[in-house]
């Protein structure tokens, strides 16, 4: 996984929880649910690039 992937990651992933906070804080049930599949969107990028990465050095 490139730096540049790490990088896209790991911003989704935070954005994602920011969006799920200020859902909760507004009780804005579309705003954490927007939040909360921007996580799982980030995590399974992160699951993709590591299975690249393990076919990559084999």
């Amino acid at each position: 996984m490139g730096l540049g992937d790490k990088i896209s990651n790991a911003a989704k992933d935070l954005g994602g929880k920011a969006k799920e906070a200020a859902g909760n804080a507004t009780d804005n049930d579309r705003l954490k649910a927007e939040g909360q599949a921007d996580q799982v969107k980030a995590d399974a990028k992160k699951v993709g690039e590591s299975v690249k990465d393990e076919f990559k050095r084999d």
